[in-house]
């Protein structure tokens, strides 16, 4: 069937498709198959129209669909989120003098890749020059032990174990700068990665004397503590050890069970 007769619909709604046959030919879609409620719809939009009403012939201008792909183009994402998606910027040593070996230790190479990349972006913003990460050479180890106990100690079982590892180089860094650095990496440490660090400090000429007179200030504020080593036992505390021991109040306390109760000591 080709067109929809009114005396064979059973939909009532449907019977305004005939009197707007004209909008058939504004819009290809809208044919007699077209259920009743939408064809109803369409043809008052474009009935509303007032250039479909004065020539039916001039189609109606269709809307241009809202997209935001122009938008999303236009937009630019912060610099700090653009630089995770980049490699990792660096400073540019003045001297090449070492300040700094941090090696990381790991069993898995994604994890160790990834703290990599994060200890030299925090080296980058502590304005430290930092090269690496240079692959060392892997630490492979074997353990060869018995299956089970009973019928099963012939049998033998082998474990191996790979460790794979990172050298991150700081250099021209101040010791302070590099103990922060450290710091930080040791708050945010990831799991599974193993840190070990070698730091060089450089001082002027004549640092010796500076030294000499720091140890003095140490000595005299260690001497108390270490005067109470028995092998370095001086004689004033020898004899408080000994007033102690004499005292009334601690033989009352020992209630006369005490050693060496019934005889005075002497120092």
């Amino acid at each position: 069937m080709s067109e929809l007769e009114p005396s064979n619909c059973n939909d009532p709604l449907l019977f305004f498709a005939p009197i707007f046959d004209w909008g058939s030919k504004l819009e290809p879609r809208i044919t007699a198959y077209s259920p009743g409620i939408q064809t109803r719809v369409e043809v008052r939009r474009y009935a509303s129209s007032p250039a479909s009403r004065s020539n039916p012939s001039v189609q109606a201008p269709k809307s241009q669909p809202v997209t935001l792909e122009k938008e999303d183009n236009e937009l630019r994402l912060p610099r700090s989120v653009q630089a995770v998606y980049l490699k990792p910027l660096r400073r540019e040593a003045k001297y090449g003098v070492p300040s700094c070996d941090l090696q990381m230790r790991s069993y898995n190479v994604r994890n160790l890749e990834f703290f990599a990349d994060f200890a030299l972006r925090a080296a980058y913003y502590l304005n430290l020059p930092a090269f690496g990460p240079v692959p060392l050479p892997r630490i492979t180890e074997r353990w060869t032990v018995p299956r089970d106990h009973f019928i099963y100690k012939k049998s033998q079982e082998n474990f191996e174990r790979k460790t794979l590892r990172r050298l991150i180089q700081i250099r021209d860094g101040h010791p302070e700068t590099v103990a922060i650095w450290l710091a930080f990496l040791k708050q945010h440490a990831y799991y599974g990665i193993g840190m070990k660090a070698n730091m060089w400090e450089y001082s002027e000429i004549g640092v010796g004397k500076s030294m000499d007179v720091d140890m003095q200030k140490m000595k005299a504020d260690l001497d108390p503590q270490l005067a109470q080593f028995g092998p370095g036992m001086t004689q004033d505390t020898a004899k408080k050890v000994a007033e102690l021991l004499n005292s009334e109040a601690f033989k009352a306390a020992a209630g006369g069970n005490a050693p060496l109760m019934g005889k005075t000591l002497s120092y």
